[in-house]
Parts: structure tokens; sequence; C-alpha cells
């Protein structure tokens, strides 16, 4: 690999280093409820970032680790408190509809923010384990790999679920709120 192409990588890596430790915190922060008026925000923005950091991982070429096989990092961290958690916060609006493949057809199948949130913040840890452990290629194998294979898909769909939860909180008033809103917007 050329100098080049070496610090391209190491920069993109360091990149989806920092966004992964933001989303983990974000997330974790969010699961622990102390300030549930900003989950919705707090969320749409660590989900919008971390997806832009995928969108890099997928437009680079493919990351080859130099080990055929995965190095065994020990058992994966359990993610279930951290997803019980989120359910609760999302609680009776955690299921949503997403569609399996729009290229496809117009399947839908169920899927839950929590679910959702904890499935990407498990592969971006995966990657992340070998970045702090040096294994720079096979953090951006396994995230890129997993990008294109679950997470950037799952991403994608619950920052549309995400946005659409804030739209309706935002913009769902009874008709004499927002009447009264756009007279006291008019006078002057």
């Amino acid at each position: 690999m050329s100098t080049t192409a070496d610090a391209d990588l190491r920069e993109i890596a360091q990149a989806v280093a920092a966004e992964t430790r933001s989303y983990l915190t974000t997330i974790t922060e969010v699961a622990s409820g102390a300030n549930p008026d900003a989950s919705l925000p707090l969320l749409l923005l660590a989900v919008s970032d971390v997806l832009a950091a995928g969108a890099r991982l997928g437009a680079t070429t493919d990351v080859v680790p130099s080990e055929r096989f995965e190095p065994d990092l020990g058992p994966d961290p359990d993610v279930e408190p951290l997803r019980a958690n989120l359910a609760n916060v999302f609680e009776g609006i955690d299921e949503y509809a997403a569609v399996v493949d729009p290229l496809l057809g117009v399947d839908v199948q169920p899927a839950s923010v929590s679910g959702d949130l904890v499935a990407i913040a498990g592969a971006l840890a995966q990657g992340l384990r070998h970045y702090e452990t040096g294994g720079v290629l096979e953090a951006l194998w396994w995230w890129q790999f997993s990008y294109l294979s679950d997470w950037g898909e799952r991403a994608s769909s619950v920052l549309r679920t995400l946005q659409t939860m804030l739209a309706h909180l935002r913009l769902d008033v009874e008709d004499d709120v927002a009447a009264e809103a756009e007279y006291d917007a008019l006078q002057p």
C-alpha cells in the first residue's frame, strides 16, 4: 500500500473512531433517561453523523485486512441492558415498519428504534475494539463491511423514523393552538 493510501485510510479510521465514540456516548446518555426532552434531537444528530462517516466508508475502495480471519477480541459486550433502557425511553413508539429492500419491492418488516440503535452500536463498537488494539485495517474492514451489510441500512431507516417522530412532536398541534400561534406571529 502506498504511503498516501495508508495515510488516507488512517485518517478515515480516526474519523470513524471519533464518530463511533460520540454515537456510543449519545445513545448511552439517552438510554439513561437523564434528559428526555433532548433525546430525539440528540439521536437525530448522532445517527446523522454516524451515517456521514458510513457514507465515507461506502465511498472508499474495499478495505482488505492483512489477516484472513478476524482476531479474537474476547466476548462481545452485553448490549441487552442498553436495548432495554432505550426500549423504555421509546415505550409506545419503539416499533416501526421498515422497507426490506427498496430496490426489490415494497415489502416491509417490523423494526424497533431501540433494536436498530443498539445493532448499530454493536457493529460500531466491534470496529472500535479493533481500532483501539492497533488493528486499523481490521477496524476499517469491519466498519465498512457492517455498514454495507447491516448498520447503514438500519441507520437510514431509524434516522427517517426519528425525524418523523420529531416532526409529529413539533407539528401535530390542535387547530386552535396553530391559529393562535399564527395570530401571535403576525402581530407587530
